[in-house]
């Protein structure tokens, strides 16, 4: 989607700090961070939500859950432990609407998640 700012980040039209790439994703550090890691792991394929996902491959979806597990080891928070959020449309504050998960961790995280 040619005015998507994940889809410019993916296509190298905007710079990023790339984190991890594979043929369906590619993770990225966020420029706003809310915590000590903080990546963004999208799929190439232009997704707007998690509320959009009937039609896609399901090999697409298994791979961005797989970065995000890839991610916490590359960034060494795999055993201590990481969060993974996907805000969903407005009332969720999703601010790019292409499917995006943050992945969290490095420090102690707060147990309130509203």
């Amino acid at each position: 989607m040619s005015d998507c700012l994940f889809c410019k980040i993916i296509a190298g039209e905007i710079p990023s700090t790339k984190v991890y790439e594979d043929d369906n994703t590619y993770a990225f550090r966020d420029i706003n961070p809310m915590a000590k890691t903080h990546v963004l792991v999208v799929p190439k394929q232009h997704i707007p939500s998690v509320g959009e996902i009937e039609n896609v491959p399901d090999d697409v979806l298994a791979a961005c859950l797989r970065t995000c597990r890839r991610v916490a080891e590359c960034e060494g928070i795999l055993q201590s432990g990481f969060r993974v959020i996907s805000n969903c449309g407005k009332d969720a504050c999703q601010s790019v609407q292409h499917l995006h998960f943050h992945v969290l961790g490095g420090q102690q995280l707060s147990e309130n998640m509203a």
